[in-house]
């Protein structure tokens, strides 16, 4: 499960993530992978390339984070719309939906 203690970061955050090469930017929260069904904090897309078809799409969690080159636009909605994504995802778990690690 996600260490709920690292704070979710705002779309358009441009991340360098472990173990993976090419930094990837943020364009979705609190993803199901449709293939697996399993629940993912964030999917990304290739920087600076973007979206170039759905097989580029990156599905990962925020302790795969090990640096954010460029952080999102952090505006007063963003900050409620983190706050329940958070809620979500936390309920997610509760409710037994697959939540990969």
């Amino acid at each position: 499960m996600s260490d709920t203690n690292i704070e979710l970061i705002p779309i358009g955050s441009v991340v360098k993530l472990k173990k993976v090469e090419k930094p990837v930017m943020i364009y979705g929260r609190h993803q199901i992978q449709a293939k697996s069904k399993r629940i993912f904090d964030y999917i990304a897309v290739p920087y600076p390339e973007g979206n170039l078809t759905e097989d580029f799409n990156v599905f990962f969690n925020r302790e795969s984070i090990e640096t954010i080159l460029h952080s999102g636009y952090d505006s007063p909605i963003e900050v409620m719309m983190k706050e329940q994504i958070e809620k979500d995802l936390s309920n997610s778990r509760k409710n037994g939906m697959k939540h990969e690690d």
